[in-house]
């Protein structure tokens, strides 16, 4: 969702069904922690406002956004997790090392979504500074942790809707 003039975190108009019977698996990269940690806090935060259980939420931290695939796949393998939210930051510098690395993680989680047919949330920072990061991980635009976690639980929501 682009986020010009709008906070992330206003769901007004937006059903969210009830994260009350899924287990959630949370991958968040230590890089640009400041970032991640709030990213994190925020995903955690509305998982447990729309239902979910403390108990159900299963994080694990990863050295930085490049690890989130992996990290994320270990957390599918290890657990019976429902749906897995990845976060991280990584923010545009001089050189191409952000392109690399923000195609890799995004191709990474993709992948995942097919290969696991689970739920794998790209809830991923790519600004160009660290302002827009701030902005979006609890600033002026809300948190982009809260938009994954929601993304989370209705992508679980259009999964159950197909087993009635």
């Amino acid at each position: 969702m682009s986020s010009v003039n709008k906070n992330l975190s206003q769901t007004e108009g937006s059903q969210i069904p009830n994260a009350k019977y899924f287990k959630f698996g949370i991958v968040c990269s230590e890089w640009n922690h400041e970032i991640t940690n709030a990213l994190k806090e925020g995903a955690v935060k509305t998982l447990l406002a729309n239902g979910a259980e403390k108990e159900n939420i299963i994080i694990r931290e990863v050295p930085g956004s490049f690890e989130l695939t992996l990290g994320a796949q270990y957390i599918a393998e290890a657990t019976d997790v429902d749906a897995v939210i990845c976060l991280g930051c990584v923010i545009q510098g001089e050189t191409r090392h952000f392109d690399f690395i923000c195609d890799a993680v995004a191709k990474g989680i993709t992948d995942l979504n097919i290969n696991y047919n689970i739920p794998f949330i790209f809830g991923v920072l790519t600004p160009n500074n660290q302002q827009q990061a701030l902005d979006r991980s609890g600033g002026k635009y809300g948190n982009k942790g809260d938009e994954a976690a929601i993304t989370a639980i209705k992508m679980l929501a259009l999964r159950n809707s197909f087993m009635v």
